[in-house]
C-alpha cells in the first residue's frame, strides 16, 4: 500500500471512483476534478494497493474556517497558506471498501495538515457518519450550512 498525491493523469480513476461513491447530486464532476487537479494536485491523497487507485481524499486549505457549498466548485478559493484543510470527499472504490484505506488515508492527511502548521481539519458528512470521522478526533459541530446535494450534512472539525 502507498499514499501519493495526484496527477492529472490519474483524472478518470478519480471520476470513476467519485461517481461510484457518491451519488450524481452530491459527487463531483469529472469537470470539478479537473478543476482541482489544475490548482490543488497537492491537496489529493490516493491510496494504492498493487498499483491500483483504490481510495482518495481531496479538498484545498483556506483561511475560511466553515466549509461552504461555493468552495466544492471554486478551485480558486485555494489559499496554500491557509490555516484550515477541508476535506470535500473521502472515497473508496467499491472493490476496496471496508478494508481500511479511507482510515488509512484519514490519518494521513491529518498527519500532513498538522505538519504544514493547519490550525485543523475540517470536513462535512451525513449524520450515519459521525462516529466514523470521530474516531479521528473530528468533533461534531452540528448540522452544516451547506446543503451539497440537497443533503444534511453535519460540520467536522479537528483541531490541533
Amino acid at each position: 500500500m502507498s499514499i501519493r498525491h495526484a496527477e492529472m493523469s490519474d483524472l478518470d480513476r478519480l471520476a470513476e471512483i467519485e461517481a461510484a461513491g457518491y451519488p450524481p447530486a452530491e459527487g463531483a464532476s469529472r469537470q470539478s476534478i479537473e478543476g482541482r487537479l489544475a490548482v490543488y494536485p497537492d491537496c489529493f491523497w490516493l491510496l494504492e494497493r498493487q498499483g491500483k487507485l483504490c481510495a482518495f481524499v481531496n479538498g484545498f486549505v483556506t483561511d475560511q474556517p466553515d466549509l461552504t457549498d461555493e468552495m466544492y466548485d471554486k478551485p480558486s478559493l485555494h489559499d496554500p497558506k491557509g490555516e484550515w484543510q477541508m476535506i470535500f470527499s473521502v472515497v473508496t472504490a467499491p472493490e476496496a471498501r471496508h478494508t481500511g484505506c479511507a482510515s488509512e488515508l484519514l490519518r494521513r492527511v491529518t498527519a500532513d495538515a498538522k505538519a504544514a502548521g493547519r490550525k485543523g481539519v475540517v470536513l462535512t458528512c451525513k449524520e450515519r457518519l459521525i462516529g466514523f470521522y470521530a474516531q479521528f478526533g473530528f468533533a461534531d459541530e452540528g448540522v452544516s450550512e451547506s446543503t451539497h446535494g440537497d443533503v444534511v450534512w453535519h460540520q467536522m472539525r479537528l483541531t490541533f
